[in-house]
């Protein structure tokens, strides 16, 4: 199976992780500080900046769209309860 290198830059810590994780799933193992409220309703603070490797991250769906655009997101970001790993390669991500 692909496996992408993932960085968290907040905490400077890199980690092997398989195509199709989603990056608050490692981000909540590592202790990075990505945060969410999605269980209290605050869809969208999960916000982060993909600063490096975003051809290696999956597209944002229609949804995800939206609510980067109700939160005024700027170029580069996700929400990394959305963004997927594709595969190989290096992914740099940090909080917003």
């Amino acid at each position: 199976m692909a496996k992408g290198k993932l960085t968290f830059e907040d905490i400077n810590v890199s980690v092997n992780v398989p195509a199709g994780t989603r990056v608050i799933e490692i981000s909540e193992k590592v202790g990075a500080g990505i945060i969410y409220g999605c269980r209290e309703g605050d869809c969208g603070s999960c916000l982060m900046k993909v600063d490096e490797g975003m051809e290696f991250v999956s597209e944002p769906s229609a949804l995800e769209d939206k609510v980067l655009k109700e939160n005024l997101a700027g170029r580069g970001m996700r929400l990394a309860c959305q963004a997927q790993i594709l595969g190989e390669g290096e992914i740099k991500v940090r909080p917003v």
